[in-house]
């Protein structure tokens, strides 16, 4: 248990430092006003997953899977976990679990940051 959480804590950490590092490269190539430091690093995060789920299963590298699907794509963007949850979802034939899923994702994670700033907002304000 002490291994894969060291697993995960080191790729979060590799994960996580890379996505600060691409984030501020976006923002500075870019400076529009869109948020291009999240956008880039998502859809990247998400082909990496996708290329990384393929290749692994193929390898028979499942023992990597803590470190680079949890912890450095987990740390570099969750949002990559949750596009696999759902393709998953549609692959295995569950379209309208999958569409349910996506759109409770998006939705319920704005209300939960709107309530979380509310919630501060009025504590700290």
């Amino acid at each position: 248990m002490l291994l894969n959480v060291s697993l995960v804590a080191l790729g979060g950490a590799l994960g996580s430092s890379l996505r600060y590092l691409m984030g501020l490269a976006f923002v500075k190539a870019t400076a529009f006003g869109f948020p291009m430091g999240v956008l880039p690093v998502n859809i990247i995060g998400s082909f990496v997953m996708g290329v990384f789920v393929v290749f692994a299963h193929q390898k028979g590298l499942s023992t990597v899977n803590l470190f680079v699907m949890t912890g450095v794509l987990g740390g570099f963007t969750t949002f990559s976990a949750f596009s696999l949850e759902a393709v998953t979802l549609m692959e295995r034939g569950h379209l309208g679990q999958a569409v349910l899923y996506v759109g409770l994702s998006v939705a319920l994670s704005i209300l939960g940051l709107m309530a979380g700033l509310a919630i501060a907002r009025g504590i700290w304000a």
